[in-house]
């Protein structure tokens, strides 16, 4: 992770100039993931060639922070951060020298974007900020003031790091800045976690259970938690004492688990999760004319939905290969708004619907059909899906399409009846997640052994 860095000064005696204005674009070697702009009162005089330089006087400057007020951002936006300036010597030596002030030592390490043009693009006519990105074609604006420096130093180091056919920038900088090494109490927790589908339960010293999650591997998903360097990570590294898990073998088993869990135990970390999974659902209603219309729309819990989604965009997909699929027509699948015949009509890919030419009865029989596999209302179905060992299985009940609970089954117990099924069931809640969740992961996974029960 890089900070880009850009600062404006005071001008004056070595060791005695004052921050003026300050930019600081953190970089993750991709994109801006955070950013910082902000004028600086400095407490003293602005050099008259600084003002006419910068166009910053002190009357801008009345009403900003002081350093002293936007240190603690500083620090936070490039932290595990290597600083990347051009001249990165002279803001570096800046900015130690303002956290002196405060008695804090400032120490992070750092890149200068002259030194490695120098190397990666030699033979330029000058290496000053500005006739160095002019030269190589990156647009500027805002020269000599902070934001605009920052932006510009930005563009020359992905350039630079494009240019950097040895990778010797990412070797320099892993070695500047080596990654999260794990504390010793973590890397027993870890010795004891298998590589396996799952439920895991992140405990503090108390043994409460601060963060619950699932994973396709919960030892390589524990792992991450404690090498993760964002605010949740951290917290949960500081307060965890121990991780219990449960094994599933089926992803879809661990999702429902994982849900009910969080929603019975609600653990500190997991605020996010205990909200509704899903966002958009699709509708039917009947016209005038007796035709089945289909619709995707905001989720409402007033109404009951043919099947949900956890956005638009899943929606749309899905409404748009049903389409291809059942020889549905556009107009009455909400895709193609007009007042006369659909676009696949027009191209004979759509038997009329839209304009009544196709029969109610032969085109809603269609749209019963995707109704019938899309959702599992009034059914009474199990789901077949990975158990935790070779021979064994998964069942998830499905009863008058209500979801009823999960078990496991070895493959020499033939599951044939509901009482049998019911007596292997743990009971678990029916809600509009496990709905949810069920629905996507069949929608996903088309190959899952499914048996209906009369």
């Amino acid at each position: 992770m890089y900070a880009i860095l850009d600062i404006e000064t005071t001008g004056g005696k070595y060791n005695e100039e004052g921050i003026t204005e300050i930019a600081i674009y953190k970089y993750d070697g991709h994109q801006v993931v955070d950013q910082f702009i902000s004028l600086v009162n400095p407490e003293r005089e602005i050099q008259p060639f600084v003002v006419n330089l910068t166009g910053i006087n002190s009357n801008m400057l009345r009403n900003a922070p002081k350093f002293y007020e936007i240190a603690k951002r500083i620090v936070e936006i490039t932290e595990d951060c290597i600083l990347v300036a051009h001249n990165a010597q002279f803001d570096y030596r800046i900015l130690g020298t303002e956290f002196r002030r405060l008695g804090f030592d400032y120490i992070r390490p750092s890149l200068c974007s002259v030194e490695l043009s120098k190397q990666l693009i030699p033979g330029q006519p000058s290496y000053s900020l500005g006739k160095l990105v002019r030269s190589l074609g990156i647009p500027v604006s805002d020269r000599h003031r902070a934001s605009g420096d920052a932006l510009a130093t930005l563009k020359l180091f992905k350039l630079l790091l494009d240019k950097d056919s040895s990778k010797s920038i990412i070797q320099q900088s892993i070695k500047l800045n080596p990654k999260h090494q794990l504390e010793p109490r973590h890397l027993d927790i870890l010795a004891d976690l298998p590589s396996e589908t799952g439920v895991y339960y992140i405990h503090n010293a108390e043994g409460n259970i601060i963060y619950i999650g699932k994973s396709k591997n919960i030892k390589k998903r524990i792992n991450q938690h404690f090498t993760n360097t964002n605010r949740k990570s951290k917290q949960i590294q500081n307060l965890v004492d121990s991780v219990s898990y449960e094994t599933t073998g089926s992803e879809l088993v661990a999702l429902l688990k994982e849900s009910e869990a969080i929603k019975t135990i609600k653990p500190k970390f997991n605020r996010a999760l205990r909200r509704t999974r899903f966002t958009h659902a699709l509708y039917s209603f009947t016209d005038d004319n007796g035709y089945i219309n289909l619709k995707i729309d905001i989720a409402d819990g007033r109404k009951k939905p043919i099947t949900t989604f956890s956005n638009r965009d899943s929606g749309k997909s899905f409404i748009n290969h049903a389409v291809e699929d059942y020889n549905l027509c556009q107009k009455l699948t909400g895709i193609y708004q007009t007042k006369t015949s659909c676009f696949n009509y027009d191209i004979k890919e759509c038997n009329g619907a839209c304009i009544g030419k196709e029969s109610p009865e032969s085109y809603n029989e269609r749209v019963y059909k995707l109704i019938a596999k899309s959702s599992y209302a009034n059914q009474n179905m199990v789901i077949i899906d990975r158990g935790r060992d070779i021979d064994e299985r998964s069942a998830i009940l499905i009863e008058n399409g209500v979801f009823k609970g999960i078990g496991f089954f070895n493959l020499n117990y033939q599951i044939n009846n509901l009482e049998i099924l019911q007596s292997i069931i743990t009971p678990m809640q029916n809600n509009r997640d496990t709905q949810h969740i069920i629905q996507s992961y069949l929608r996903k996974n088309k190959r899952l052994k499914v048996i209906n029960f009369d």
